[in-house]
C-alpha cells in the first residue's frame, strides 16, 4: 500500500468499518471484463476468519460465475465527507474503505438461516429473526471467505 499512513491493520478497526457499511461490491471473473455488482451483505469474524454472506436469486449471472470461478474481489467504503479548500488541490475526501479477495461458495439449505441471520444483523437491531420456508427455497445464499484484505482511513477532524 502506497499510503501506509492511512492503512489500518487492527482488526477491531476493520470490523467497525464493516459495521458502518451498507453495500459490498463484489467483482467476479467474466469472459472479457470483470463483472462487479453492489450487494447487501452480512459478515462473521471468528479467530482470523472473515466471512461475508450474500443472497440472491436461485439462477442468474452471479451463481453461474461462482460455479465457473469462485475467486472474487470485494470493496466496501463509508464515512464520506468532502473537505474543501481555497484551491482545487486542497480538496480531499474523508473515507474508510476495505478491499480484498476471497473464495465464494454457494451454501447448503442447512446453512441458509445462519448466513441470512448475519445478513439481517448488518441492517436490523433485532438479534433473532424468523424466516419463511417458501422464501428460503426461493433464494440462494453464498459466502465469501476473505483470503486477504487491506483497509484505509482518512479522517481530518
Amino acid at each position: 500500500m502506497r499510503r501506509n499512513d492511512r492503512e489500518l491493520t487492527n482488526m477491531d478497526d476493520i470490523l467497525e468499518i464493516l459495521k458502518k457499511c451498507d453495500v459490498c461490491r463484489l467483482a467476479f471473473f467474466d469472459e472479457e471484463y470483470p463483472y462487479i455488482i453492489p450487494l447487501n451483505f452480512g459478515f462473521s469474524y471468528e479467530g482470523t476468519e472473515l466471512i461475508f454472506y450474500f443472497h440472491g436469486a436461485n439462477v442468474g449471472k452471479k451463481i453461474d460465475l461462482i460455479k465457473q470461478n469462485p475467486k472474487v474481489s470485494f470493496e466496501l467504503d463509508c464515512s464520506h465527507h468532502l473537505i474543501t479548500g481555497e484551491k482545487a488541490c486542497d480538496y480531499t475526501m474523508e473515507y474508510e474503505s476495505i478491499c480484498g479477495n476471497g473464495i465464494a461458495m454457494v451454501l447448503s439449505e442447512d446453512e441458509k438461516v445462519n448466513a441470512l441471520t448475519y445478513l439481517m444483523k448488518q441492517y436490523a437491531k433485532d438479534t433473532t429473526f424468523e424466516f419463511n420456508e417458501n422464501h428460503l427455497k426461493a433464494v440462494t445464499v453464498f459466502q465469501v471467505k476473505a483470503t486477504n484484505l487491506t483497509a484505509k482511513r482518512l479522517k481530518r477532524s
